[in-house]
């Protein structure tokens, strides 16, 4: 990062993550609820300085705050929904959601609020099946949203404080006492647009740097984000070092997963070997030479992918050998095709080393699934890199 010559980096409040100038700690009310709140907050959404999940975790000693996108089979939000005397009930407006205050649920409950952007919330809701079964309140706001340095898809929309100070006040039956939470979110608010007013009209603050262009994203990720599939493929491969100029043991297809990202199936089929197994291939693959030698054919392997496989479809790979392996193995693959390292090489204007460590230096979450060996650990997180981009190019759409 460039600094430039006499100016200092602006210290933060360790509490509210906000620059000490303008921090809202001194805002602050402690307020006691029955209700337990669970906010679910998306990774995206973690970095926004002038955002209010934080802001009411800090108020409200009953308030939980968890990052992340894929939270079925999360234990985290297990033990946060476990609370028998306090069932858990998701704040979320749509169809069949219940009006809080028209129908208020009987009794304390544990509120599950999601954190972020609208189409972030729709995304967490959509792919986490145990919250999409709780049941749903919503309400409607008494006035437009106070959210002035940060616009709103829709005025009946507003923030999560916001939309906290009302329902909690309808839960607890006390809307008064929940106003307090209003403080600290207009003080950061008015310290915000000084800030901004101030800064506009200086010309000594700084001198402004260039800004760097980021690289588009291929359309195709977000157009057709319902076709995409990710692939993946492992081979009992001997070591070149030990082949010389000895033909006899090319790599071979052993198994084949797939994921389509729009509707969750997955392909999943192991093919025995047919030449000797390379020594060191069951560890490589994650799987015992038993399991190995107990799959099936690669004509069946080949012939039910043809079924599963869509001329619509789009393959999504990290890199090439595995897509050159399985059509040099005879099998068929629709002619749009996304390299998924590549197109990470040209976002972060770098190299990106593995799989592995492109998601867990991109922070990407992602969850271990149904498919054994390696390649059911590489299918979910290419599933989970398709998915991270495809999300990155609809927002640069917009």
């Amino acid at each position: 990062m460039q600094r430039l010559a006499g100016v200092e980096p602006r210290t933060v409040c360790e509490r509210c993550r906000r620059p000490t100038s303008v921090c809202y700690c001194r805002h602050l009310t402690t307020i006691g609820t029955r209700t337990r709140v669970v906010l679910l907050q998306h990774p995206r959404e973690r970095d926004v300085a002038i955002g209010t999940a934080r802001m009411a975790s800090l108020c409200l000693p009953e308030a939980e705050l968890h990052v992340g996108v894929r939270w079925d089979g999360s234990p985290e939000l297990a033990r946060a929904l476990s609370d028998e005397a306090r069932p858990p009930v998701l704040l979320y407006p749509g169809d069949g959601a219940i009006d809080v205050a028209k129908d208020p649920p009987r009794g304390p409950v544990t509120l599950v609020v999601v954190d972020g952007t609208w189409w972030q919330a729709k995304k967490v809701v959509r792919e986490n099946r145990e919250l999409a079964r709780l049941p749903r309140y919503s309400f409607t706001p008494p006035s437009p949203s106070e959210y002035r340095i940060r616009k709103e898809p829709h005025e009946s929309y507003v923030s999560t404080l916001e939309a906290l100070v009302q329902v909690l006040g309808v839960l607890e039956g006390d809307r008064s006492r929940f106003q307090a939470l209003l403080t600290p979110f207009r003080a950061m608010i008015d310290a915000q647009l000084d800030c901004q007013t101030r800064f506009s009209s200086s010309r000594t603050r700084h001198a402004k740097l260039p800004k760097p262009r980021r690289p588009r994203l291929p359309a195709i990720l977000h157009e057709r984000r319902e076709d995409l599939v990710c692939v993946v493929g492992e081979a009992n491969a001997w070591p070149y070092h030990s082949r010389g100029s000895d033909p006899t043991y090319p790599d071979e297809l052993v198994h084949w997963a797939a994921r389509r990202l729009h509707t969750g199936e997955t392909f999943d089929i192991q093919s025995a070997p047919r030449q000797p197994l390379a020594p060191g291939t069951p560890s490589h693959v994650g799987l015992t030479a038993a399991q190995l030698e107990s799959g099936g054919t690669l004509d069946d392997l080949l012939q039910r992918w043809r079924a599963f496989a869509r001329e619509s479809d789009v393959i999504c790979s990290w890199g090439r050998y595995a897509t050159s392996l399985f059509v040099e193995a005879g099998g068929y693959l629709p002619t749009a095709r996304l390299d998924l390292r590549q197109v990470a090489r040209v976002f972060t204007e770098g190299k990106v080393g593995t799989l592995e460590g492109f998601v867990e230096s991109s922070a990407i979450p992602w969850m271990p699934g149904g498919v054994l060996g390696r390649a059911g650990m590489r299918l979910e997180r290419a599933a989970a890199v398709a998915r991270h981009f495809a999300e990155l190019s609809g927002e640069q759409e917009r």
